[in-house]
């Protein structure tokens, strides 16, 4: 008795993030139905005009502003970016730099240096932990 496979499918806003794009931008047969994972790997793979239109000029969803940004999610909220925006309205933006892209900018960059702080500690106590002769050892 031989097992059957199944394709793994997923939602078009599945892939769509998986994908890095903005789902209302994507052409309509891809939107209307579940995606293979066969169709994503060959677009990731292979990715035809659209999706590479789609990744240079947007319109780009919200984790893709945010990083383009060097900001949180959050911080585009408290900035009123709710939107999807293209990267000529990122590049318009980043040109402007609002107050708001300054603080929040800024608060990301006190979140990257604690957040590696903490690894070098952690990574301080292991090695304390591992030097021959300590408790543990």
């Amino acid at each position: 008795m031989t097992a059957q496979q199944n394709t793994q499918t997923m939602k078009p806003a599945t892939a769509a993030k998986k994908l890095g794009v903005y789902l209302e931008a994507t052409p309509a047969e891809f939107r209307e139905g579940p995606v293979t994972r066969d169709t994503l790997n060959a677009l990731q793979a292979d990715p035809p005009e659209w999706l590479q239109e789609l990744r240079r000029n947007g319109p780009h969803p919200r984790p893709v502003v945010a990083a383009k940004l060097g900001v949180s999610i959050s911080g585009l909220a408290r900035g009123g970016v709710t939107e999807a925006l293209t990267t000529e309205q990122i590049e318009a933006l980043k040109d402007e730099s609002p107050e708001w892209l300054v603080r929040e900018r800024a608060t990301q960059a006190e979140v990257r240096k604690e957040a590696v702080r903490i690894k070098e500690q952690k990574q301080a106590k292991a090695a304390e932990r591992d030097e021959p002769g300590s408790p543990r050892s």
